[in-house]
């Protein structure tokens, strides 16, 4: 008995071994990296869900100003209706006054002494009569009254809500825009070595709208000279190559950096978008147009030519948005 356990524990040990000596060994790998496609791809989803967060959030804000309003009114409805109230006590006050200084026992003997008992009971039924109507009054306002804090405190918790998901939505927002300056990030990450230096550079634009379509088209004209004032074929000032690109999808802009700033909708830096427009100085008299990543194309000044450049090389004014 005891050499067959022996037996048993030596095969054992024998498979163990083999088992731990014959298995293969792997090795731990790094997942691949995405290709441009993918990350074009995730980039183009990440705009369109802060697009949708962002309708979100002005609709929220819409409801939260009507929350407002109610609650405002509420309370208006509120102080007025306790000033009314505070006069109609008062009211009732000075008449239960009145009725207990002419009233209680000498109600009674001024009835049975009074030269006209019909008359003595038209002003005690009509004393009677206003004394009732004035507790109703007194009891329709304290309801009203009611009414007016319930609405208060309604339009209180709705507004209460309304900026609580206006702050999801932000934060929401704020975690989208990191994932797509990381994303753009890696998707443009080839680019930074080579946009000093006047080249032609094939770029990715995310994104099929006008905007899309006209900045791609800005990039085929890369390397053209900048002349001031013109506005294509053969060379560009900023304005021109802004202007030129957007006409070829059928937008048609103004020659004149000033006019271009008010010819769409204002946005944030962090929400820019390939095609937005961008511009510089305090006076704009620069403007490029949004490639994604931190970059643009633009024709830059005279003596250069159309070329991408990043955005945070001059005084950023602000942009806005021509298409989607």
């Amino acid at each position: 008995m005891r050499t067959r356990f022996l037996g048993r524990l030596a095969f054992v040990g024998i498979a163990l071994a083999v088992i731990t000596v014959g298995a293969p060994i792997v090795s731990a790998t790094a997942d691949p990296e995405p290709t441009l496609k993918e990350l074009t791809e995730e980039v183009e989803n990440l705009y369109i869900e802060i697009e949708t967060l962002t309708e979100e959030y002005n609709g929220e804000k819409i409801r939260l100003k009507e929350a407002e309003r109610a609650a405002q009114l509420a309370k208006t409805t509120l102080t007025k209706s306790e000033a009314d109230l505070e006069e109609r006590r008062r009211k009732a006050s000075l008449f239960a006054q009145n009725s207990y200084m002419t009233g209680g026992a000498a109600t009674a003997f001024g009835l049975m002494g009074s030269a006209d008992p019909d008359r003595y009971l038209d002003i005690a039924s009509t004393t009677y009569a206003l004394q009732l109507q004035t507790g109703e009054e007194v009891l329709q306002v304290e309801k009203a009254m009611e009414t007016a804090k319930r609405a208060r405190a309604g339009a209180k918790a709705r507004q209460d809500e309304v900026a609580k998901l206006i702050k999801s939505i932000d934060t929401r927002q704020d975690k989208i825009r990191r994932l797509i300056k990381k994303t753009e990030g890696s998707l443009y990450r080839q680019v930074a070595g080579k946009v000093s230096r006047a080249t032609r550079l094939s770029l990715p634009v995310v994104g099929d709208g006008k905007a899309a379509q006209a900045v791609r088209w800005a990039l085929t004209q890369q390397l053209k000279p900048y002349v001031w004032g013109a506005e294509g074929p053969n060379s560009y000032d900023c304005s021109g190559l802004v202007m030129a690109a957007y006409q070829r999808v059928g937008i048609s802009l103004p020659h004149y950096t000033g006019d271009q700033w008010t010819a769409g909708t204002h946005i944030k830096r962090e929400d820019l978008r390939p095609g937005d427009l961008v511009f510089f100085y305090n006076d704009l008299h620069h403007v490029g147009m949004y490639i994604g990543g931190g970059y643009m194309v633009h024709a830059p000044r005279t003596g250069d030519v159309v070329r991408v450049a990043a955005i945070g090389n001059r005084p950023f004014a602000g942009a806005v948005r021509i298409a989607d």
